[in-house]
């Protein structure tokens, strides 16, 4: 198996288009989690340090830790999801999508901030992230639904299916709200 996370974007993407069992969604939706996030650190670091944004350093800087351990994490389930569909084991090809979702959801609340705190030069990559993530999150719940279907524990497939209804209402109204104020600021 392929660490694709030390590969190249364009072997990930070769064999995501091949005739292969693996990569596939749950793959993809982590790695456009990982996008999103990225750009949540890339307008961070590009806030950092200019005086007009130097009451809001010490927030920035706790925004960018957290932002790229969710990097960090999304990462790594690009390939756990490899690994769990590769297994055959219905729990772990479960779990990474739904960790999946549970990391955006919680990477998609860092942009709500950077509205006002983050560099208005990069503010469309706010609004970036935050539909990035969303897609993201949708994207690994279908991931987390098809495995539900072969999920023998009704109890916690309803338990999921609970979290991640709360989540999706959420999630949504993080992306609308952020992609509101940023065309506000960008058309003037």
């Amino acid at each position: 198996m392929s660490a694709y996370k030390t590969e190249s974007l364009k072997k990930y993407c070769d064999d995501l288009a091949a005739k292969l069992a693996a990569p596939g969604g749950g793959s993809a939706a982590a790695l456009t989690a990982a996008l999103g996030v990225s750009l949540i650190s890339m307008v961070v670091n590009f806030t950092l340090g200019k005086p007009k944004y130097a009451a809001f350093q010490r927030e920035l800087e706790e925004i960018l830790r957290e932002s790229e351990k969710l990097r960090g994490e999304f990462l790594n389930l690009v390939d756990l999801d490899v690994v769990a569909y590769q297994s055959k084991n219905i729990r772990d090809a479960l779990n990474v999508p739904f960790m999946t979702c549970r990391l955006c959801y919680e990477a998609a609340k860092l942009c709500p901030p950077l509205i006002k705190k983050g560099n208005v030069n990069l503010i469309s990559d706010v609004a970036v992230a935050a539909v990035l993530l969303e897609g993201a999150f949708a994207s690994a719940y279908y991931n987390v639904e098809i495995n539900l279907k072969s999920l023998e524990d009704a109890a916690l497939a309803k338990s999921i299916r609970k979290e991640l209804s709360g989540k999706t209402r959420l999630i949504r109204k993080i992306r609308s709200h952020t992609e509101g104020k940023v065309g506000k600021i960008i058309r003037g």
